[in-house]
C-alpha cells in the first residue's frame, strides 16, 4: 500500500470531490427540470431547451469557456491537496496551433484536469497567449447543464470537427487528446508506465493536415494515486466491463484510495505528487491528405520524443532508472 500523508487542511478532501459533485449536481438538475414542466413554472424548463437545441452545434465551434469558472478557488484547493504541478520545458509560441498528446489517461486524468482546465497551476502565466481545450467523450455535450459545465473549463468533444475548428481558427490554441482513451484507464496501476499509443495514429494525421506542431506530454504520478482491482480477461467482471464501455463509452473500473482518517481505505486519491510535463514541440508540415508513410513517419518521431522527455525526468519523478515506457 503506498505511503499517504495527512492534508494540511480537511477541506482540500472535501474539495477534491468538487468536479464529481458538479456533474452529479447537473445530472440531478434534468430530472428536476422535467419536473418543472409540470408545474406553473414550465416556461423557464421549455426556453432553456430551445436554446440547447439551437445551441446544439457550439462545443464543436470553439466552445464556451469561463475564465471565471476556471479560476474558481475549489481548483486551487485540490492542486495542492497531492499538489499537482506543471512543468515547461519549451515555450510554445502563441503564432502556432499545436495537438498535444496527453499520457497517461489514469483513472481520472487529475494531472490533465488541474492543469489544463482550470488556472490552479498558472497555466495562462507558464504559456502566455496560448488556449488550451482538454478534449473528452463527445456524449458527454449531448446532455443538458453537463455540457455548460465542461465548456466553461474549456473542454471541448473529441470529435474530428471540433478538433478541426480549433486547429483551423486563429492561432495559438493547445487541444489536448488523451490518445490512450478509456483503455488505457485499465492499465492505470501504481508503479506502471504502459501507453496505448502504437496503433493511435489519427491524432498525428490530424496534425499534419493542419499543420500543427505536435506536443509530448507525460504526468508523473497519475496512475499512483489509486489503487485498481484487475481481472482476468476471462472473467465475468472483465465482460462486464467490456459490456459496459460499448453501452457508456469508459470502463467500469473497481478502484480504491484513502479514506477520510489516516490509515483508512476509501475513494479518496492517495496525496502524491502529480507533475505534468510539457515537452518541446515537435513541428509538422501542413499537408491536406498525408500519406500513411507521413503518417507513420511523424508517428514514429513523436513515440520517439515521448520516450525521450520521459527518460528525462523519470528519475526526479520517482521512477527507477532502468524503468521503461512500454506501448501497447
Amino acid at each position: 500500500m503506498p505511503y499517504f500523508k495527512q492534508p494540511k487542511h480537511l477541506q482540500s478532501l472535501m474539495l477534491l470531490q468538487w468536479p464529481l459533485s458538479y456533474l452529479a449536481m447537473f445530472w440531478i438538475l434534468q430530472p428536476f427540470f422535467i419536473y418543472l414542466l409540470f408545474t406553473s413554472l414550465w416556461p423557464l424548463p421549455v426556453l432553456y431547451f430551445v436554446w440547447f437545441f439551437l445551441d446544439w452545434k457550439t462545443p464543436e465551434q470553439g466552445g464556451r469557456r469561463s475564465a471565471w469558472v476556471r479560476n474558481w478557488c475549489a481548483w486551487t484547493h485540490i492542486k495542492d491537496y497531492f499538489p499537482i504541478t506543471i512543468q515547461k520545458t519549451k515555450d510554445l509560441s502563441p503564432e502556432h496551433n499545436y495537438l498535444m498528446g496527453v499520457h497517461p489517461h489514469g483513472l481520472l486524468t487529475f494531472g490533465a484536469f488541474c492543469n489544463f482546465c482550470t488556472e490552479a497551476t498558472g497555466f495562462s502565466k507558464i504559456f502566455p497567449g496560448i488556449t488550451p481545450h482538454l478534449a473528452t467523450l463527445s456524449w458527454f455535450f449531448k446532455i443538458p447543464f453537463v455540457r455548460e459545465y465542461l465548456m466553461a473549463k474549456g473542454v471541448c468533444s473529441v470529435s474530428q470537427p471540433a478538433i478541426d475548428y480549433l486547429l483551423s481558427h486563429g492561432t495559438g490554441n493547445l487541444v489536448g487528446i488523451v490518445v490512450g482513451g478509456v483503455g488505457e484507464a485499465l492499465q492505470s496501476v501504481p508503479n506502471t508506465t504502459t501507453l496505448i499509443l502504437r496503433k493511435r495514429k489519427g491524432f498525428v494525421r490530424t496534425a499534419l493536415q493542419h499543420g500543427a506542431h505536435l506536443v509530448p506530454t507525460f504526468t508523473f504520478g497519475e496512475t499512483e494515486v489509486y489503487d485498481q482491482v484487475l481481472f482476468h480477461k476471462d472473467s465475468w467482471m472483465h465482460k462486464f466491463q467490456s459490456c459496459f464501455r460499448s453501452i457508456f463509452g469508459f470502463y467500469f473500473c473497481v478502484f480504491y484510495g484513502r479514506g477520510f482518517c489516516q490509515g483508512s481505505t476509501g475513494l479518496l486519491p492517495y496525496s502524491l505528487p502529480i507533475v505534468t510535463v510539457v515537452g518541446e514541440p515537435l513541428p509538422l508540415p501542413k499537408i491536406e491528405k498525408p500519406s500513411q508513410e507521413m503518417v507513420e513517419k511523424y508517428h514514429t518521431l513523436y513515440m520517439d520524443a515521448l520516450c525521450k522527455l520521459f527518460d528525462q525526468h523519470k528519475t526526479q519523478y520517482g521512477c527507477s532508472e532502468d524503468q521503461k515506457l512500454l506501448f501497447l
